[in-house]
């Protein structure tokens, strides 16, 4: 475990574990690093893994101003941990926030990335101004009510059911760890990261001359990401894309077996074509 400095000097906590080809995992709105426990448990037989925490991410340091929390420091923080831990390339896998960050820093430095895999990306992509009314709504509740709160409503969500009934344990750990986390990390990042982000489509030109192996996955029951998912899976060129059956938002703790076996498989793939 160690603290890394951004490009602005912020904090970040980062984790290693395994040996072999890098993978970065970068996590969702809802997740922290732990979030891709059952992933490096899988993965560090034959990669290296690197996972940290997003700023605003105790134990990731958390700036008291919302001009610290954008897609650019998202996108830079990305770039600092690969940065801090000497990796010059590896395979980037996000979730949903996460993924988001993961394209764009795809997107800026093709050359550091061996492979993108995008799970649960392009919320709010359908219907911006509505995503950002919520997103400020839900910044205001985490401000009025706390963290817990926050954490019991995010339970409830559709798309969050079918992990509260295939992997229990790890729905209880992902909302009880989420009710520890900073009110004002999280208040910051809605408004900062979230409700500023544009929707996948405005960056349609940009994605369609991509050469960057790609991996789409999504649940069939994510609502807000199918759609954007699916445009993704048209528009880049070397993307293949995956809608995984009776699933919702957060795929790799919902189906970590099945998650673990299509992404390891893709980044094998990936590996012996760039032999």
């Amino acid at each position: 475990m160690s603290l890394l400095a951004s490009v602005d000097g912020v904090k970040l906590h980062c984790e290693e574990r395994g040996g072999g080809p890098a993978v970065l995992f970068v996590h969702e709105y809802g997740g922290s690093c732990r979030s891709f426990d059952m992933q490096v448990a899988a993965f560090r037989a034959r990669h290296r893994c690197v996972v940290f925490n997003a700023r605003g991410y105790p134990p990731s340091e958390v700036p008291a101003s919302v001009g610290s929390y954008s897609q650019y420091h998202a996108v830079a923080d990305i770039g600092a941990v690969l940065d801090g831990v000497g990796i010059e390339r590896a395979h980037l896998v996000g979730v949903s926030m996460g993924a988001a960050s993961v394209l764009q820093y795809t997107l800026k430095e093709p050359g550091r990335v061996l492979s993108a895999t995008l799970v649960g990306i392009g919320s709010g992509s359908d219907d911006p101004p509505l995503f950002r009314q919520t997103a400020e709504a839900n910044a205001k509740q985490i401000e009025a009510g706390g963290m817990r709160a926050f954490a019991e409503q995010m339970g409830r969500n559709p798309n969050r059911v079918r992990m509260m009934e295939k992997n229990p344990a790890e729905f209880r750990r992902s909302l009880e760890e989420l009710s520890r986390m900073s009110p004002v990390g999280h208040a910051n990042t809605m408004r900062g990261v979230q409700a500023r982000r544009q929707p996948l489509y405005a960056h349609e030109k940009r994605l369609a001359s991509l050469r960057v192996r790609t991996l789409v996955v999504v649940g069939d029951e994510d609502a807000g990401c199918r759609k954007p998912s699916e445009f993704l899976g048209r528009v880049l060129p070397d993307a293949r894309l995956v809608v995984v059956p009776r699933t919702g938002h957060a795929v790799n703790q919902e189906e970590p077996a099945e998650f673990n076996r299509l992404c390891l498989a893709f980044i094998e793939a990936v590996t012996v074509a760039g032999a």
